[in-house]
């Protein structure tokens, strides 16, 4: 192998993520082989996230997306990646309503959640302790509050920024409320994970890859909101755009001390609130030259 040289991987590396505009936009340049993946294969999978969090259980694939939530679950098989976070600088999940709700969430309110270990339901639980849920897949409550079959819903990823067209209305964005209780850090939502058993040198390329992805995405930016937008869900150019731009943002590339302070704080108030295990370890993969 001459000097320099990367060395190469002969086995295939999974790679799961949700089938959303965010993720579609941060690997977009990883799926086409646009940027240099230092020798390591992959094969992309997409799963929506309350699956992906389920699969995390089994440790189905070598990286994937978490909800923080479930990462605070499973904090024992998985690293975190300092790069491909999601988080809400002043907005997040929503809940919303058929009818205005001036006073909040009603006594005894039932609300459509997008599955029990997804961090917006975590947020939901600490915003509103003792509210009633119902779990459903996250793109059937938007539907099922239209349709009238339910009158409060917890919105995660594109009815996040089309609700209101939907006729229908905020009761609170979680993302806003999370930064009055903490002096305006972002809500952390979403994560990537490696398995621990994967070998040191491997991890430390692969976080390498990931944000290289990110960053061609950043750089190449209509052609990755070109690919995006196969994944919007019926959303629009415009929609697309304001959705990625919400969610691929500097502290995706890299969360810095202040991503990371948002995580800490986040994990540390539902450990508090018996939400979370306590103590759980944000063990991230160690920063390398790029």
């Amino acid at each position: 192998m001459s000097a320099g040289a990367r060395p190469v991987d002969t086995s295939t590396l999974t790679l799961a993520h949700s089938p959303d505009p965010d993720d579609a936009f941060m690997f977009c340049a990883l799926e086409r082989g646009a940027i240099d993946s230092e020798g390591l294969r992959f094969e992309l999978v997409q799963d929506g996230i309350q699956s992906l969090n389920e699969r995390a259980e089994r440790a189905e694939f070598d990286v994937t997306a978490l909800s923080l939530h479930a990462y605070a679950l499973l904090a024992g098989r998985y690293r975190l990646t300092s790069c491909g976070a999601s988080l809400g600088e002043g907005y997040g999940p929503v809940v919303v309503s058929r009818r205005p709700l001036p006073e909040g969430l009603p006594r005894g309110a039932r609300v459509l959640v997008p599955g029990e270990r997804t961090t917006a339901l975590l947020a939901l639980r600490l915003f509103a302790p003792k509210v009633e849920t119902e779990v459903v897949p996250f793109d059937e409550i938007l539907p099922a509050l239209v349709q009238g079959r339910a009158e409060v819903g917890l919105l995660i990823h594109e009815g996040q920024v089309t609700y209101a067209e939907r006729g229908l209305h905020r009761v609170v964005d979680l993302g806003a409320w999370w930064g009055t209780k903490t002096s305006g850090l972002p809500l952390p939502l979403g994560v990537n994970a490696l398995r621990r058993a994967l070998p040191e040198e491997q991890q430390l390329r692969i976080q390498r890859v990931l944000r290289r992805s990110i960053e061609w995405g950043l750089v190449h930016r209509a052609e990755a909101l070109d690919h995006a937008r196969r994944f919007g869900r019926g959303i629009d150019q415009a929609a697309t755009e304001r959705f990625v731009s919400m969610y691929v943002t500097d502290l995706t590339v890299d969360l810095r001390a202040r991503g990371r302070e948002a995580i800490r704080a986040f994990l540390e108030r539902a450990a508090r609130a018996g939400l979370v295990p306590a103590a759980v370890p944000l063990d991230f993969v160690p920063e390398t030259a790029r």
